[in-house]
């Protein structure tokens, strides 16, 4: 059975059917081996994308595809908050881990059940490194819970988690009560790892383990538990930590190196798969530069095969300039990777997720046979709309058929309008999955109505929004920036970089305004907008005029750009007027309830009568602005007829001018076939 085409893996097939099955010889929906694609030395696999790309839902089809027929682990990497080792979820979700030593440790729960050996190297090194500050009973019960969880995960205790925490809290206090304030002394803040290394060692005799990190220290540390300096290196920080971590690491590739004899690689026993999500944290990245570095020795003294997928927010990171680049249709037949020169990244097979094409969609739209009839140009729309975004584009592709099932018929303008299966409106639904923080995502709403930064902080405090450390308008791109929306926002570019995400936080904002109140109306804040754009003059006209006419008062606009069109004589002035009238009818349309949508009516003159007062250039005017502000929208798909009617309009304005005829002449036969094309509109001279 192949993803369903409704799926976010939609188009993912060459990562999840093709390369994860030759790196771990297992094909992924069939109980069959396939030729393994590397030997001895295999890349990490490090899927990179933006937010609602997919790079957890691969993650996650591929724990339920194989899991239980090789060791598997899957962990999400998160922020560091606070000193905790939550329990295993009783969801089947991935555990999280916010530092190294929760990432190692809850690779050895998810994969010590099915390796041959369980880990004797690596658990008592967790151990030594699991100490806690004396007296601080809540890290002590972290720690011993990772102690319980540990050793039932390699059977080497069995009962129930908490009783093994209490048990194990209980001894190490007594040992350090036993050792008293001589302990203080001579251990200082080491005095916990001091007696949970002994009271492991009494347990388990972990002698082998102690022989292997004795080799990982200098000659002069001969004559020191070996567990207890691991232990004590690790709590004093820096470079200490770091060489600390650098043998955890090598302590975990030799277990699982050493869990695979020549029987079982005779008989091609697939090794470990883990899964690591949002490798971006500092936890993910710690582990990854580890096992790479690792994995870049000359000479590395255990060939493990552990095969390693990996998400990253956002794309490769910048010490990562040796990795090898594939996209989807590359993996097919062969990764291509190939491990060129020492650098630790040279170990890394990046594999970007990459929009879906217009032609992904229309099956997305059509699941079914015969198909519905449906509005002709609506995948192109869809696509329009979301650049192929694969989570909003599933999310609008079942809204859409959950409408059409209702009865109701959907058309390119409809989209944003459409609800979710929960029922919500779609924009609600799809923002609170694209920015998870609320406050920032309340915030962004009405701050994505100012055209840049400098509009958005005057609108921040004209809504008295409250900044946490700084002007909001700044935390607000800062959080856009975290999130990997857009990189080092100018200071005269748009609050919001991305065009879906500014689509449909403007649409969230239109939808929402019903209900606002002090001052933050969709007509309150577009007054307020006006008139800030109106102080700076000639500079600011462009922005006012689209201001009063995404309130709906298309008079004014019409009205301005008239008797600037009759009074300008200045043959240069003819760009300006353009541009004005260009960028004007980008506006985005005022809310249902308080404006019907006529553009098309008014722009085709069939409502010339209610005009009949006016001159005909200002009636001309009238037109040509409803005209373009109907094909300017960037989802809907351009109507022949207006795009007629924009060429038509400024042809008979052309002649009328003494001195912008040529520029306006040359407008009139561009301008409809970018229309058409949805292509900017071109201007003379600029």
């Amino acid at each position: 059975m192949r993803v369903s085409e409704g799926s976010p893996l939609y188009g993912r097939d060459p990562l999840l059917r093709s390369l994860v099955p030759r790196l771990t010889g297992l094909a992924y929906d069939e109980r069959s081996r396939v030729g393994r694609e590397h030997q001895g030395d295999l890349p990490v696999v490090l899927v990179t994308g933006y937010h609602g790309m997919g790079r957890s839902a691969v993650l996650e089809e591929l724990a339920a595809r194989y899991r239980d027929r090789l060791p598997l682990a899957h962990v999400r990497a998160v922020a560091t908050e606070s000193e905790t080792f939550p329990p295993a979820p009783a969801d089947g979700r991935a555990p999280t881990a916010s530092t190294l030593v929760e990432i190692l440790a809850e690779l050895v729960c998810g994969l010590a059940p099915d390796v041959r050996r369980r880990f004797p190297v690596l658990v008592p090194g967790l151990f030594a490194v699991s100490g806690w500050y004396r007296g601080n009973g809540e890290q002590r019960d972290v720690a011993c819970l990772t102690f319980a969880r540990l050793l039932l995960a390699c059977r080497l205790a069995d009962g129930d988690e908490n009783a093994l925490r209490h048990a194990w809290a209980t001894a190490v206090e007594g040992r350090l009560e036993t050792m008293g304030a001589q302990a203080d002394a001579e251990w200082g803040g080491d005095a916990v790892t001091a007696a949970v290394v002994a009271e492991y060692t009494d347990r388990y005799q972990p002698a082998a383990a102690q022989e292997w990190y004795r080799r990982r220290f200098p000659r002069g540390a001969d004559g020191q538990d070996p567990l207890v300096l691991l232990g004590e290196w690790f709590q004093r920080g820096g470079d200490y930590r770091h060489a600390a971590e650098q043998s955890l690491m090598a302590a975990f590739l030799h277990d699982v190196a050493s869990s695979y004899g020549r029987l079982q690689r005779w008989n091609r026993e697939p090794w470990p798969l883990i899964l690591l999500d949002d490798a971006h944290f500092p936890s993910g990245q710690d582990f990854l530069d580890l096992l790479l570095e690792h994995r870049a020795m000359p000479e590395r003294p255990d060939h493990e095969e552990l095969v390693v997928v990996a998400t990253r927010l956002g794309g490769l990171p910048e010490n990562a300039s040796a990795a090898i680049r594939r996209d989807l249709p590359d993996l097919v037949k062969s990764s291509g990777w190939q491990r060129n020169g020492l650098a630790p990244s040279a170990g890394l097979l990046a594999v970007p997720l990459t929009p879906l094409s217009r032609d992904d969609i229309l099956p997305l739209l059509v699941p079914d046979w015969p198909a519905r009839p449906l509005h002709p140009y609506l995948a192109s729309a869809v696509h329009s709309l979301t650049g192929g975004h694969p989570a909003v584009t599933t999310v609008l592709c079942a809204a859409v058929l959950d409408a059409t099932k209702r009865g109701r018929g959907v058309g390119p303008r409809d989209l944003l309008e459409l609800h979710a299966k929960d029922g919500r409106a779609v924009t609600e639904a799809l923002l609170e999955r694209l920015l998870p923080n609320r406050r920032q995502r309340d915030r962004l709403t009405l701050l994505s109505l100012a055209r840049d930064s400098t509009a958005a902080e005057a609108l921040a405090e004209n809504l008295r929004l409250q900044g946490p450390d700084q002007l909001p308008a700044n935390s607000a791109t800062d959080y856009l920036e975290e999130q990997q929306w857009q990189q080092l926002t100018p200071p005269d570019a748009p609050l919001v970089t991305d065009a879906l995400l500014r689509t449909l936080l403007v649409h969230e904002a239109r939808r929402t305004s019903s209900r606002a109140e002090d001052g933050r109306s969709w007509q309150d804040i577009h007054r307020f907008l006006r008139m800030h754009h109106a102080q700076r003059g000639e500079s600011g006209e462009a922005d006012a005029l689209r201001h009063t006419l995404a309130a709906g008062n298309a008079e004014t606009v019409v009205a301005m750009l008239t008797e600037e069109f009759q009074s300008e004589k200045d043959a240069q002035a003819a760009a300006h007027w353009l541009l004005c009238l260009r960028y004007a009818a980008t506006a985005p349309t005022p809310p249902a309830a308080e404006w019907t949508d006529e553009r098309m009516q008014i722009a085709l003159g069939a409502h010339d009568g209610r005009y009949a007062e006016l001159h005909e250039i200002e009636r001309c005017v009238n037109r040509l602005l409803h005209a373009l502000w109907h094909v300017s929208e960037p989802h809907a798909e351009p109507d022949p007829d207006m795009c007629k009617a924009v060429g038509e309009e400024l042809a008979y304005l052309s002649p009328r001018h003494p001195s912008w005829h040529a520029v306006l002449g040359q407008a009139a036969r561009s301008w409809p076939a970018a229309a058409r094309k949805k292509r900017p509109f071109p201007i003379s001279g600029q």
